[in-house]
């Protein structure tokens, strides 16, 4: 029995505080500045926020950024494997003018003419901007260790006060201080603890007695997310591994339960914390777009993955540092679930699931994302195809398939370098040379 007053059908977000104050207060938490508080408040939706700058209530204009020439090393193409040697890339308004040879390149480096910095990588290779559809940011310090470990874009695991949606529009507003992002707001998990406070419309919420269990309080939850403008809900099967106190395999939310938010997020992807082979099978059954960890998938589970397209993001380098941890049963769990993890993953990849590289980076303490690539590597997915767990197959989930992933006339100006072969070498992303961001150069290590 529902015991507050929410209606559990015609329940809806209230409009006395404004979804622009509750994302400036999140905006402050996230330490971003007050040109980044009204291009945040400004924005209509998600996809408004990344398009068209001009619907913001700022007076001022978007940041201009430079035109950046980076000369002289192979461009790797993640989609076919295609290597250009001695290629060009032109950057020009943070999205690219030109890459390839520098036959093909000419026109568009005489375009950007004299006053384009240039940056040669002779001897090194170019690759786009890395991926990572797992991570939770709450701060601009979090936001700036991702972008030097070479994620310019990210899928966020939820925040703590709506950060991740307020820290949406930096890229329009300040190339180069925080990744592209896909925000998920709050997380739909039984207990939100602090994060009631983020929103007065979660407040109901508090006066649960046994959590958000029912399917009108799900339901609710993630009609609260949507009003706020998130691009994707996460939500949960199972507790937490990095917990020594919670069962990982223990059953939080059903198939039933599962649905219910599946169903409200209207469209929206849904991303499912998960490890238990009930949880994951009921998390697949119910629709979300991808498994979140997933360490005791089944065969038939699968093959249902496949079949329906439900992305696999293991978070190998999340469940790897179980390993190091000095707790003795967490230890012990690392131990039990990075080889069954390890067989999960390439069983899957072998089957036709796709799987997608989340590093499950919390605050300032980030994996980079070539870890990651490495990890699924080790786990014998092809340097390629790991590659491409971190570029167009992450992509292509979260819908960035025509502007990320790829370096080529129109995509979006997000490149990393590195000295190593990254079609030889899995592990070839985690030593990167070069970060650039929105046609920012914001790591240098040449």
């Amino acid at each position: 029995m529902c015991l507050h007053d929410h209606d559990a059908v015609d329940a809806k977000p209230t409009s006395a505080m404004t979804r622009r104050g509750v994302l400036g207060a999140a905006s402050v938490l996230a330490g971003v500045t007050a040109v980044g508080v009204a291009g945040v408040a400004g924005a209509g939706s998600a996809a408004a926020a990344e398009t068209d700058a001009t619907a913001a209530r700022y007076p001022g204009r978007p940041t201009t950024v430079a035109p950046l020439v980076i000369e002289g090393g192979s461009l790797v193409d993640p989609l076919t494997g295609h290597v250009v040697e001695d290629a060009v890339v032109v950057l020009r308004g943070g999205k690219v003018l030109a890459a390839g040879t520098r036959a093909a390149t000419r026109h568009a480096v005489a375009a950007v003419g004299p006053g384009a910095r240039r940056i040669d990588v002779t001897g090194r290779f170019v690759l786009p901007g890395l991926v990572d559809v797992h991570v939770h940011a709450n701060a601009l310090a979090d936001a700036k260790a991702l972008l030097s470990a070479g994620a310019t874009s990210v899928r966020s695991g939820s925040s703590s006060f709506y950060q991740d949606v307020a820290m949406r529009s930096l890229p329009t507003w300040a190339p180069g201080l925080a990744p592209r992002m896909r925000a998920a707001g709050m997380f739909v998990s039984p207990l939100l603890g602090d994060s009631v406070l983020a929103d007065p419309d979660l407040a109901p919420l508090a006066a649960l007695p046994t959590g958000i269990q029912s399917k009108q309080d799900l339901r609710y939850l993630v009609k609260v997310n949507l009003s706020r403008g998130v691009d994707v809900i996460k939500t949960r099967a199972n507790p937490r591994a990095g917990l020594p106190e919670q069962d990982p395999t223990e059953l939080v939310y059903d198939k039933e339960q599962l649905s219910a938010v599946v169903n409200a997020a209207a469209g929206r992807p849904v991303l499912c914390h998960a490890y238990s082979e009930v949880g994951i099978d009921g998390a697949v059954r119910a629709g979300v777009k991808s498994i979140e960890h997933g360490v005791f998938v089944g065969d038939a589970t699968i093959d249902r993955m496949q079949g329906l397209g439900t992305n696999f993001t293991p978070t190998m380098s999340a469940i790897v540092g179980l390993l190091e941890s000095p707790d003795p049963v967490l230890a012990a769990r690392g131990r039990e679930y990075v080889p069954v993890l390890k067989a999960a993953v390439k069983e899957a990849h072998d089957r036709g699931v796709t799987v997608v590289a989340g590093t499950d980076s919390f605050g300032t303490d980030v994996d980079p994302i070539g870890k990651e690539i490495r990890l699924l590597t080790e786990a014998g997915l092809s340097p390629l195809d790991g590659l491409r767990a971190a570029t167009t197959s992450a992509a292509r989930l979260l819908g960035w398939e025509q502007q990320v992933g790829r370096l080529r006339p129109g995509s979006l100006g997000d490149v990393v370098v590195t000295s190593r072969d990254p079609l030889a070498d899995g592990g070839a992303c985690e030593a990167l040379d070069l970060v650039v961001a929105q046609g920012v150069v914001v790591r240098d290590d040449l």
